[in-house]
Formats: C-alpha cells, sequence, structure tokens
C-alpha cells in the first residue's frame, strides 16, 4: 500500500443453485486465495451464497436460514483473514427481504448494504422477492452479532489509510440514474464495489463496460465490479462472470466467461489528489454509523500497466486521432489569434529540427482554416556556427514544399560583431556564446514580423518549457506559441502522423519531413564537426523520454519523487538503469524549480492536453520557490 497503491480484485466462486453451504466453502476459499495474493478488497457476486437466479425459492425459509448459516461459516472460516470482503446474500428485516452485501473482515460484519434500485423488466422480476433499501438507515441482529449496520449508502473508512474508504451497490443501482455511489463518494468513498448478476446479451458487454469506467471517472474512484457466472440457472438466461476494474476512467482489468480472481492496484493517493485539485467532493459527512477497519500496511506488488511514454497513445488508432486533435486544437489557436491581431504573414525560424517543423506545419493548417495562401507564411533560416547542411538543406526543401516564402538570414556576421561588442571570446564557447545566437535569431524574427504587418509564431515545446532548456528573451520568447503544451515525446508523432499523411499527396515533402525525424534532436549552437551536429540535446539534459515521464506525474497527478521514481523502474527499466533513471530525475526537479522564472512570462499559446504550464491557467508558481523538500526525499533513494 506504499505510494497509495491497493491490490484489489473482483472474483467468481463456483456456485450451485441454492446450495449455501457448497456456496460458502467456495466463497471462504476464493477469499483465502485472494488473500495469499496480498488483496486487500474483495468484491464477489450479487446473493453469491444463494445464486442469483433462486426466484421464489428466495420466500423459503430453509433457503434464508442457508443463507445466514453459509455467512457464519465464511465468517467463521475467515478469522484471519485481513482481505476486505462483500459477500451477496438475502437478509431478513423487519419480516421484509433484502438483497444485500455483507461487507465482512476478520470474521466480523461490518455492515450490510441493502439494494437500493430493483429491476422489475425483461428477464428481471426482483421486486417479486425483495424490498428496496429503507430510507433511515438502522442496526440488526446477524450471526451473532448484536449491532450490524444496515442501510445503503454506507461507507467504510480505513482507520489507518485514510486515502481509502469504501462504498458497495448492487448491480442495478450502478443502471439507475441516482446511483447510490454517488453519494457514497460525496462521503468520502474512492474505492466503490458493484455485486452483480448481469447476463449475457449480445452487446450487453460493451454497456457494462462503458457503465464502469464512466462512473470511476464521474466519481474520480476506483471502481470493482463482479458479476455471476456459472452455476446460474440457464433456463432463459446465461451468466458470464464478467469483472471489470475501472479507475478514474480507464479499464484497468476485464475477464469474461471463466472462474476466479482478477487482481489489480487501485492508486487511492491518485484519486485523492485529483479530488483536491478538481474541489469536486468536499467529503462532509456524519460519520458516526459508519464502521471502520484497518489493515496492515505494507509494500503492493504493482502489476497494473503503466505506459512508458503516458503523453503517447500506444495503439496507432488511438494515437493517430491523438494527433488529429492536436493539430486541430493548434492549429485553432493559431488561426484566431492570426484573425484576431489582421497579421498579415506569420513568421516562423525554421530550423530543420523537429520543433520549428511542426510549428511551421501547424501554421499552414492554420492559413489553409483562413483560406489564405502559404505566401503568408514567411520561413526564415539563420544558419551560424553549428549549422549542419542537412538540417539547412531540410529546412529549405520544407519551406518550398509547403509553398511559404523562405528567407535566409546568417547571422554569423552579427554574432561577431556582438561578441565584440561585449567583449566576448570567440573561442569561449560557453552559454553566452550559444544564448547569443539565439536571442540574436530572436531578435531577426520579430523584426521581420513587424516589416511584414505579420506575428512571430514559437517553435518551443512543453518539455522544453519544464526544464527551462530554452534562451530567455531568445526562443523563449514569441507572439503566439503553438507548440507550448505539447511534449517532446508527442512532437515526434504528430511529425510522423503528418509525414504519413503527405506520403501520397507530395513525396518530396513526406520524405523532408523522415529525414528531419532521423535527425538527432540539436540546437546546434555549437560549431559542427566535420559537418555533423556537435551537440545533442539529450546528452546534455537526458532523455526527453525519461523527463516527459517525470513531468507527466509530477504535475498532472502532484506525485513525490519517490513514487514516480518507482513508476520509472517499473515502467522504464529495461530501457534504462536504476541510477540513470535517478540521476536524470534529480535533474529534472533541480532545472524545474530553478526554471520557472521562464515560464512565468511565456507568451500565450493553445492548451492541448491536461497538463500545461501557463502562469495564466494550470501552473502558478512562485519562481523563487525552493527544491529543498524534494531534494531531501531524492537523497534517499
Amino acid at each position: 500500500m506504499k505510494d497509495g497503491f491497493i491490490s484489489v480484485a473482483c472474483g467468481s466462486p463456483d456456485l450451485r443453485l441454492a446450495d449455501c453451504h457448497y456456496n460458502a466453502e467456495q466463497t471462504f476459499t476464493i477469499m483465502r486465495a485472494a488473500e495469499k495474493a496480498g488483496v486487500k478488497v474483495l468484491v464477489l457476486p450479487e446473493l453469491g451464497l444463494t445464486g442469483y437466479t433462486c426466484g421464489d425459492l428466495f420466500f423459503q425459509e430453509t433457503l434464508l436460514r442457508g443463507a445466514e448459516e453459509a455467512l457464519a461459516t465464511v465468517l467463521e472460516a475467515t478469522r484471519n483473514l485481513e482481505v476486505v470482503t462483500a459477500v451477496g446474500l438475502p437478509v431478513r428485516v423487519n419480516n421484509k427481504l433484502y438483497n444485500c452485501a455483507a461487507v465482512i473482515q476478520k470474521g466480523e460484519i461490518l455492515g450490510l448494504v441493502p439494494k437500493t434500485h430493483l429491476p422489475n423488466y425483461g428477464e428481471f422480476y426482483e421486486k417479486r422477492q425483495f424490498a428496496p433499501a429503507p430510507e433511515e438507515d438502522d442496526y440488526i441482529a446477524l450471526c451473532g452479532q448484536e449491532a450490524v449496520p444496515f442501510g445503503a449508502g454506507q461507507i467504510f473508512p480505513c482507520e489507518n489509510l485514510p486515502e481509502l474508504t469504501l462504498g458497495f451497490e448492487i448491480c442495478e443501482d450502478l443502471w439507475a440514474p441516482e446511483p447510490p455511489s454517488v453519494r457514497m463518494a460525496k462521503a468520502g468513498a474512492t474505492v466503490i464495489g458493484n455485486l452483480s448478476a448481469s447476463n449475457e446479451v449480445i452487446g450487453k458487454d460493451a454497456y457494462r463496460r462503458q457503465l464502469v469506467t464512466a462512473q470511476s471517472a464521474r466519481l474520480l474512484c476506483g471502481y470493482l465490479y463482479a458479476s455471476s457466472g456459472e452455476g446460474e440457472s440457464t433456463s432463459d438466461t446465461v451468466f458470464g462472470a464478467h469483472q471489470l476494474i475501472g479507475e478514474h476512467g480507464a479499464l484497468l482489468g476485464e475477464k469474461r466467461f471463466e472462474h476466479g480472481l482478477l487482481i489489480s492496484e487501485i492508486d487511492v493517493q491518485k484519486l485523492r489528489c485529483e479530488r483536491r485539485r478538481t474541489q469536486v467532493f468536499s467529503e462532509i459527512v456524519e460519520r458516526k454509523n459508519y464502521k471502520g477497519f484497518t489493515l496492515t500496511v505494507s509494500d503492493t506488488k504493482l502489476t497494473r500497466y503503466v505506459a512508458p511514454m503516458p503523453f503517447v497513445p500506444e495503439g496507432k488508432e488511438d494515437r493517430d486521432e491523438r494527433c488529429r486533435e492536436i493539430l486541430l486544437i493548434a492549429s485553432l489557436g493559431l488561426k484566431q489569434r492570426l484573425r484576431h491581431t489582421g497579421a498579415k504573414t506569420a513568421v516562423v525560424g525554421l530550423s530543420g529540427g523537429l520543433d520549428s517543423t511542426l510549428a511551421v506545419l501547424v501554421t499552414g493548417l492554420a492559413m489553409k482554416m483562413l483560406d489564405r495562401p502559404m505566401t503568408d507564411i514567411i520561413a526564415v533560416t539563420m544558419p551560424c556556427f553549428g549549422t549542419t547542411d542537412r538540417t539547412r538543406n531540410n529546412a529549405v526543401i520544407l519551406a518550398e514544399r509547403m509553398g511559404a516564402v523562405l528567407k535566409t538570414v546568417d547571422i554569423s556576421a552579427s554574432v561577431r560583431s556582438h561578441f565584440k561588442d561585449i567583449g566576448h571570446d570567440m573561442d569561449d564557447h560557453s552559454v553566452t556564446f550559444e544564448n547569443a545566437q539565439a536571442r540574436e535569431r530572436t531578435q531577426v524574427l520579430m523584426d521581420i514580423a513587424n516589416r511584414s504587418g505579420g506575428l512571430v509564431i514559437g517553435t518551443g515545446d512543453l518539455s522544453e518549457l519544464a526544464l527551462g532548456w530554452c534562451t530567455y528573451n531568445g526562443d523563449h520568447m514569441s507572439m503566439y506559441a503553438v507548440n507550448c503544451s505539447i511534449p517532446k515525446t508527442l512532437v515526434r508523432y504528430l511529425v510522423g502522423y503528418l509525414a504519413r499523411d503527405n506520403a501520397e499527396k507530395d513525396e518530396a515533402l513526406h520524405d523532408v519531413l523522415e529525414d528531419i525525424l532521423a535527425t538527432p534532436v540539436s540546437p546546434e549552437l555549437l560549431p559542427a564537426v566535420q559537418g555533423q551536429i556537435s551537440q545533442r540535446t539529450e546528452d546534455l539534459v537526458g532523455p526527453y523520454e525519461l523527463h516527459d515521464f517525470f513531468l507527466y506525474y509530477m504535475l498532472r497527478w502532484g506525485f513525490s519523487p519517490g513514487k514516480i521514481y518507482r513508476l520509472a523502474l517499473y515502467a522504464l527499466g529495461r530501457q534504462y538503469s536504476r541510477e540513470v533513471i535517478l540521476k536524470w530525475l534529480k535533474v529534472f526537479y533541480r532545472r524545474f524549480f530553478s526554471q520557472q522564472f521562464k515560464r512565468s512570462c511565456v507568451p500565450d499559446g493553445p492548451k492541448v492536453g491536461t497538463v500545461a504550464l501557463s502562469p495564466r491557467g494550470d501552473w502558478r508558481m512562485p519562481s523563487d520557490a525552493s527544491w529543498t523538500l524534494w531534494q531531501a526525499e531524492l537523497e534517499k533513494l
């Protein structure tokens, strides 16, 4: 449970309809298996101690007594088990029969949660046997316990893990317009369990999946859905043991048509962080009737999938859709800015690198939206000491294939003159040598924009902003920054997407984009060596794959350095050693804190994803904040 990860499971035990003693044995057997696997929360199917499809047998005293005896058997057999388990059974209260979830741990009933919404249509006739949950909570005696909490909407807080609070609803409750889980989430529940008996018909599995993921997103919670399987009556229906584990809109695991356990890990720390950030749930509730529980705190072995590139969808179809959306958002933003300002031109510094390539391509899309000619784009190449023939030629070809106006301004003489003015030695390749070139290029772009009545389009990306890998008042500045919320790992895929899109339309454009993709990332501010790039960005600042991973989990979820390090090892440990990951994680935090002053005055630009660094929107941080606390945690890793 370190770092907020709670091992959870849905279970589908073997079932014999109306054979309560057999079902009790199968129930505690699967509970023992869950305990052995390290599971802390287990959800079992609706009416699992009897079977859901007993029909009018629910009117039989023998079956009802058998269900209560079965629960007593399960309690006795699991006295030493820590796993909190929701077991389904019929319960008599005040001469009414309720379809209930018994929440149990260590041989004790923590509470009984009756079903609120009873289906009475199609193949379901629950109102024939059961009553809906009463409005008022109560206490009842059951299995030797004199005061068992009874009522819908109960929550079960973990007393020594405040991020974990459980709630339970039953099958149709999730389908209803006002699911009880809404009230539970408002009261603080971070993990919702659903005991279900949903039969299989064509297309219903997709609908269940949609319901579970949507509810977990809406309530910012984990959602465990366990449905009954074989053993139920097949007179008119078939049950497929559909098990689903969702978290904040993501499907962590799914199993169908087989018995056993579906195990994953819910990150309750992440859920609480998102609730604090959005302030959706106040968690103000009177909890005097709610019974809590404790868990032994230990490390949770991770089995859930953690994407090595969280900004980049892994499936080609999803990735292409992401690219289309980002390109549309970015070009729409630029379109509006050009139209609002009445800009006659869009001026882009074109280096032949990835970022400037994406910027000029987005500018081209915006011009198409405005029905303006590509000649309204002024692409400016500004060769200097580190410029290679490869990047310069690629920039020229790209501008020509797009139909943009191409200007070449060699800034070498201007920079040398500047060095003379300030007394800087040409052989001193320090930061002054590099930044003077970047600032000269920005001055050229700004002045060309002034002459042509245009706007300078910024090329810097989100990853560079996070690391401060930009020259203050150099490439740091523009009049509209189209790449400002696009991370470097995604820039590559956007350019690749546009390259494929042009494969048949313009072979030459496709080929130059592919060569740009194959060119090492570099600012080209140090002299080339034998015509080759001498300055590789990732050798200096670290792999963008790692930095984007760190950035995502720090900004999107507020994770600590230790948790980010753990996740990075889990997701990227095959590509990078522990030492390498830790080295660049320290660099990331040091640069992120020290370079905030650059982010505090960045130009406007469109937000395309959930992580952005605009000081006017997503990220507000003092430029002189200390990273001492984060550094101290890093030194302990």
